[in-house]
């Protein structure tokens, strides 16, 4: 595996391909160029992890390429290649961004060291911009089950995690898809770059569309700077598409565009860029039924889910309720004062359909433990919602009050609008009756 991208930017062409030759051999991916516009034209195209620069090189000065560098690719490290009666402008560039400055003629283990650094450091930029785009997640660090439903689920993940496939994750809400996507990116030859992640559903178009492919200064009125897209920042790793079925039509075309070739262009750009990342698509929506209702681009589908991996509902793990119900015990009681499930506890887990899966557990668990009294939670704790409750199941069913088989009807409808996110005609298929049917009984028990 390469240890870095570099660009050598340098009128000296004897050194550049002696250069060139050294930093191959030590495990870089190396290009040259002979002048400055050169430069900033391959800089418009391709990214890099550090850029070493000469200042004296034709028309585009040294000077002119590390102000451009700083402002379209800020994540590259410049190093200056400097000969010594130019050392005071190299240390005047190093107050203007670049990361080091070089002596000619160098030492090659002092460059060697030098660059090594330099791209550290890049990466510890990148990380820090991941954090901050990354949405803050509560969900468990390592995937817990032992049910054949999850064990299934994780042998696929991990097949699929050695190929660059695009991978799409489809499963409910809550099922743990962005864990799997997390876990995909561990157990891949991309372990070592960047895992980003972006929610599709939480920005409009335009915000979607900067933070994905990032823009040029002056592409609109608060573009002061410019700024890379996560696609770039993705570089080499993977880019983690949440809700990807709430991507707009609009975008959806840049996206199967970047998909096809790697090639994407900034907001007010007008050079094409390229980065290499597998995508991770995950939805709770069915993409085949979005397609054949013209919500959702069918050859954008086709490249996402090369791969396809389904997360089972927690209602279809089983003992793994308890297993997740302990971990969330052991995470969230206060150190001093750990609290356990009755037996009662446990078999109304057990007895409950979590439709909001394991989000929902964790937040019951979390709940429980901040109203429970002692140190034993019991089924009155957990304050399980009546909907969903499988009275045939409960270790209290004699002491809860039996729904009455219109409550029971109201509460399925419910569930299955839920699952189908509100769309009449696949409720009404999933059902079983027609669409009239569906729209009395709607408004029969005021679902909403």
């Amino acid at each position: 595996m390469s240890k870095g991208k570099i660009l050598i930017a340098d009128d000296d062409e004897t050194l550049c391909y002696l250069l060139k030759e050294e930093l191959v051999n030590e495990g870089y991916d190396v290009d040259t160029v002979y002048d400055g516009k050169d430069a900033l034209e391959i800089l418009k195209k391709k990214s890099y992890d550090a850029l070493l620069l000469d200042l004296e090189m034709g028309e585009v000065s040294g000077q002119a390429v590390l102000k451009f560098t700083r402002e379209y690719c800020p994540t590259t490290q410049v190093i200056i290649l400097t000969a010594v009666s130019e050392v005071r402008t190299a240390i005047e560039c190093i107050k203007d961004g670049a990361y080091d400055f070089i002596s000619k003629p160098y030492e090659f283990g002092q460059l060697c060291v030098t660059i090594e650094r330099a791209i550290e450091h890049k990466n510890l930029l990148v990380q820090n911009k991941i954090l901050a785009s990354k949405l803050s997640s509560s969900a468990p660090s390592k995937i817990i089950g032992e049910s054949p439903a999850i064990q299934n689920v994780i042998a696929l993940a991990e097949k699929a995690s050695k190929s660059d496939s695009n991978i799409l994750l489809e499963g409910e809400t809550g099922t743990g898809k962005e864990l799997f996507a997390e876990f995909i990116h561990k157990n891949s030859n991309r372990s070592d770059k960047p895992f980003v992640a972006i929610n599709c559903a939480s920005l409009p178009d335009q915000l979607m569309e900067s933070e994905l492919f990032g823009y040029e200064k002056g592409a609109f009125t608060d573009a002061k700077t410019s700024k890379q897209g996560l696609v770039e920042i993705a570089d080499g790793g993977t880019l983690f598409l949440d809700e990807i079925g709430e991507l707009s039509l609009a975008l959806q075309p840049k996206l199967l565009r970047f998909l096809e070739n790697g090639e994407f262009r900034r907001i007010g750009g007008v050079s094409n860029l390229s980065s290499n990342v597998r995508v991770i698509g995950a939805t709770n929506k069915n993409l085949m039924i979005e397609a054949e209702n013209k919500n959702f681009r069918r050859d954008l589908l086709f490249r996402l889910n090369v791969i396809t991996l389904t997360i089972p509902p927690l209602r279809e793990r089983g003992t793994d309720i308890i297993l997740l119900a302990e971990y969330f015990l052991q995470r969230k009681s206060p150190i001093r004062s750990l609290k356990k499930l009755s037996p009662e506890a446990k078999q109304d887990l057990l007895s409950y359909y979590f439709p909001g899966n394991v989000r929902e557990l964790e937040h019951m668990i979390e709940r429980a433990i901040i109203f429970s009294e002692g140190d034993i939670i019991f089924p009155k704790d957990l304050n399980i919602p009546i909907e969903g409750f499988d009275f045939t199941k409960s270790a209290y069913g004699s002491e809860r009050v039996i729904p009455t088989l219109a409550e029971l009807e109201k509460t399925h409808i419910k569930r299955v609008l839920d699952m189908n996110n509100w769309s009449r005609e696949d409720t009404s298929r999933v059902l079983g009756i027609s669409l009239k049917t569906l729209y009395i009984k709607i408004r029969k028990y005021n679902l909403r």
